[in-house]
């Protein structure tokens, strides 16, 4: 700043005013006009409209179909153990033996009073034919005393026969009736004896049956198919069978099928109802819908199908919620009773639809909107109701007809009103594993559990069958 404040004085007067003039000449110049903004550009696509079924999705938690406690219905002392914990067991195999040696001599001692029984049964029936013999006889000797007697009394008649063999004749005829009398009750008594007789050998025969029975129960085996816990009680420990407090030897839960509970809200409940009304979609209590389901690993995915098998008759008081029930397949053992688990049921029937990705839409306080890109490259903006998600989309419930160009890229650069310069794209969808349409499982296809038929046999005892 010195330097050039000298070399000013240093100028002399005529150059001082040029440098003057210069300088004012300089500071009211006006600035250049500033480069035009070119016009922004934006990528739009056309809504993709598809027929569908929307799949309401759920929480869930899978259980097993048979949760047994495997107990000892006898007591003893347990002497071994024939399972490996944590392992697949089938049903009617082996899990551990209770010393079976007061249950075998409890069956020989059963096996012996049905052999008295039968002893029994063998001496009535002897001492039944005995006195049929004896009613045999006493028949015949009174038929015998009648005819004397009638002989007799032709006889006096005729003054043939005194009175006193009358008498005696009569006598004898009274005497063969008591002893006939008499044969016939021993006769009665004995076919009683044999009617008791019977009954003792049944009695010694259930007596014999139940002995049996309790020595089966010493072994314990597998009640249904499953994966089995650990042990909870060892070799050497007495059991304690039989009552409220026997002891838990240890558990078993099935996996194939395996049930996915889950709660339905109100609303959605509700839903629901309206729709099986207006005959659109079917009742889940009568209609098996397919019922996709997912893992906490399966991000995005609903690789395993089964279908509805039970809605409760209530909602929870506490919860405001429905429960409900899935049944799947699970030949591999992939999935483990208490997981979490997503569902998706059908939500509506199938209809068509407008979808969007996300990042189309956005957010205005509490409304949604959407940029339009017009023919003539204007943008507006488009007030939308949104549904849920479908294969990556977004379902638009009212605002758009599917003939628009979306703006879903440069949303920032572009402003409602204003030009802009469109590129096309394309919205595409994704593959979440869940169909466009929804068919019920046929009858023959269902993994439900069928109520048991309690039908009669020919001895009058009744057996079930599914």
């Amino acid at each position: 700043m010195a330097f050039f404040r000298q070399l000013f004085h240093a100028l002399p007067p005529p150059a001082m005013l040029l440098a003057l003039a210069g300088v004012f000449y300089a500071g009211c110049s006006e600035p250049p006009p500033p480069p035009e903004m070119p016009t922004p550009e934006v990528t739009a696509a056309t809504p993709l409209k598809v027929e569908l079924v929307e799949w309401d999705e759920f929480v869930g938690r899978l259980e097993p179909v048979d949760f047994v406690e495997v107990r000892a219905r006898v007591s003893g002392y347990l002497i071994s153990t024939h399972f490996r914990e944590g392992q697949i067991v089938n049903e009617g195999d082996l899990l551990c033996i209770i010393d079976p040696r007061p249950y075998e001599a409890e069956v020989r001692r059963a096996q012996s009073e049905v052999r008295r029984a039968n002893s029994q049964v063998k001496q009535a029936n002897a001492a039944v034919v005995q006195a049929e013999a004896e009613v045999a006889v006493a028949t015949a000797r009174h038929e015998l005393a009648v005819k004397q007697l009638e002989r007799s009394r032709k006889l006096v008649q005729q003054d043939a026969v005194s009175q006193d063999d009358f008498d005696i004749r009569e006598s004898e005829v009274s005497q063969s009736a008591a002893n006939l009398q008499a044969a016939q009750a021993r006769l009665e008594l004995a076919r009683t004896q044999v009617t008791s007789a019977n009954a003792m050998v049944g009695s010694a025969e259930t007596a014999l049956a139940l002995a049996e029975l309790n020595l089966s129960y010493t072994q314990v085996k597998a009640p249904v198919t499953g994966r089995v816990s650990s042990r909870h009680v060892t070799e050497g420990n007495l059991i304690s069978g039989g009552a409220a407090e026997s002891t838990l030897i240890t558990t078993i839960v099935s996996l194939d099928p395996i049930y996915c509970y889950f709660d339905a809200d109100e609303r959605s409940y509700l839903k629901y109802v309206r729709l099986a009304k207006e005959g659109h979609l079917g009742d889940s209590r009568e209609v098996r819908h397919p019922v996709y389901v997912g893992l906490a690993d399966e991000a995005g995915q609903y690789p395993h199908l089964g279908h509805m098998d039970f809605v409760d008759n209530q909602l929870d008081r506490d919860t405001g919620t429905m429960r409900c029930r899935a049944v799947l397949p699970n030949p591999d053992y992939s999935l483990t009773p208490g997981l979490f688990a997503r569902l998706r049921i059908p939500g509506s029937p199938k209809h068509e639809v407008i979808l969007i990705p996300d990042l189309a839409v956005g957010t205005d306080q509490s409304e949604k909107f959407v940029l339009v890109a017009e023919p003539d490259g204007t943008v507006n903006r488009r007030v939308v109701t949104l549904g849920g998600r479908v294969r990556g989309l977004r379902i638009i419930r009212t605002g758009l007809d599917g003939s628009e160009r979306i703006v879903y890229r440069g949303m920032q650069r572009a402003r409602p009103g204003t030009k802009v310069v469109v590129n096309s794209g394309v919205f595409e969808m994704q593959e979440d594993g869940l169909p466009l349409e929804s068919t019920p499982f046929p009858e023959e296809k269902s993994l439900s559990r069928q109520p048991e038929v309690v039908r009669k046999t020919e001895d009058g005892r009744s057996s079930s069958a599914n």
